[in-house]
């Protein structure tokens, strides 16, 4: 039997081997002996390559070598065999500040409820804060450079019970006088504290010559406010009144000051029995030490001495940073400032914290703390060293102020 193109060849045996050209497909051209002697017996077949994304690599791409081997191989409408895809790979864990958010947006909620805090108590403060007209009206002395605070210290009783009276030895007085009459200058030059005698002979307007503390007396905040800038020249910008019950409430809410006689001091007047040297000084022992005057032979002097020393010891531990970080203490000395405290009705909630801020620069190199120069105890101001003194604050020239002129008594040589 003849060989028919394309069919298997025949056995010794004279069988026909079996024709597997449908599965092999033909490597040579059309029929033929020649492709029977050129066939490879056992054709190696070639997988085509699967790349890492799932994509046939080049080795198994139609137009290339080995896909036109797979096709002679599988056939012309044969899928080729695809390695299956691996799988992607697993997501990283997430980094470990992720975590920490959570802490850090507590963190910053706190942060916020504290500063919320710190602005909304002297807001509340504020709001509680008596005000008082202390402007005199026309005639005043022309706007200054700087600013200048007047500080009274009222001996008003109210707020006290009669067992506070007797505690702090204030008696039972009625109405309000001036324990204590400060000017505070700040400005371009060091600050200047000026404490004012209240027995200070000067004229009062529609009253004659007197004590100065008589104008509050007579007239209130305006009337002591006209006197004070007829005498001196210097025109007062904010007024600020302190009382007694405010006084020791202010003192006890910082945590007591300290106060350094120089000599024992038994003031039985003032409810005050201390001894020399510094020490740590409550509410009502820092108010027995503002008032004493039977204890030295300067009177009224010495008291005006130991009242700027002891408003310069509140205004510093009133702006130490323990003041903010401790709430309670934060709080109770806000509240204490609004129930003692009458201003200005000109006088703003910014003027009254820059006043108190700068209450703390008036000693050693932060500034001058003087008294009004006198020629004498009975406290006559002296006509030329006092008037220098004046000029030179109305002109806001602290900075040239000699120590002659800034002495603690006032006296020359004091």
């Amino acid at each position: 039997m003849a060989d028919r193109p394309g069919r298997g060849s025949s056995r010794p045996d004279g069988r026909d081997e079996p024709d597997f050209d449908w599965l092999y497909g033909r490597r040579g051209g059309r029929g033929g002996d020649g492709d029977d002697a050129s066939r490879d017996p056992e054709p190696t077949r070639v997988l085509p390559t699967v790349g890492r994304d799932g994509r046939a690599g080049p080795s198994a791409r139609p137009g290339g070598a080995a896909g036109h081997r797979a096709r002679s191989l599988y056939g012309e409408h044969t899928t080729p065999v695809r390695r299956p895809v691996s799988a992607p790979p697993a997501p990283r864990p997430r980094s470990s500040r992720r975590g920490r958010r959570p802490g850090l947006r507590w963190l910053w909620l706190l942060l916020l409820l504290w500063v919320v805090f710190l602005l909304v108590v002297p807001l509340i403060a504020w709001s509680k804060i008596d005000r008082v007209d202390a402007s005199p009206g026309s005639g005043r002395p022309a706007e200054q450079k700087g600013t200048t605070y007047l500080l009274v210290g009222s001996d008003s009783r109210e707020g006290l019970t009669r067992k506070q009276e007797l505690k702090y030895g204030v008696g039972k007085g009625e109405g309000r006088r001036t324990d204590s009459i400060l000017l505070l200058h700040t400005g371009s030059g060091p600050n200047l504290l000026m404490s004012i005698p209240r027995d200070s002979q000067v004229d009062v307007p529609g009253h004659g010559t007197t004590k100065i503390n008589a104008a509050f007396a007579y007239g209130g905040p305006k009337l002591l406010v006209r006197t004070i800038e007829n005498n001196t020249g210097i025109r007062v910008d904010d007024y600020v009144e302190i009382g007694f019950a405010g006084f020791v409430d202010v003192v006890d809410a910082v945590g007591g000051i300290t106060i350094c006689p120089k000599q024992a001091m038994d003031d039985p007047q003032a409810g005050l029995h201390v001894k020399a040297g510094c020490q740590h000084a409550g509410g009502r022992k820092a108010l027995g030490y503002a008032r004493s005057r039977h204890t030295s032979g300067l009177g009224d002097i010495a008291r005006a001495q130991h009242q700027r020393e002891v408003v310069s010891a509140v205004g510093h531990k009133a702006v130490s940073p323990w003041s903010v970080i401790n709430p309670v203490r934060y709080v109770r000395l806000n509240m204490a400032a609004a129930r003692s405290l009458r201003v200005g009705k000109d006088t703003g909630m910014v003027a009254t914290m820059k006043f108190a801020y700068a209450m703390t620069r008036v000693n050693g190199k932060n500034g001058l703390t003087c008294g009004v120069p006198i020629s004498d105890l009975a406290v006559h101001w002296d006509p030329v060293r006092a008037k220098r003194l004046f000029r030179l604050i109305a002109e806001d020239r602290t900075a040239d102020v000699p120590r002659s002129l800034c002495r603690p008594s006032g006296l020359p040589n004091g």
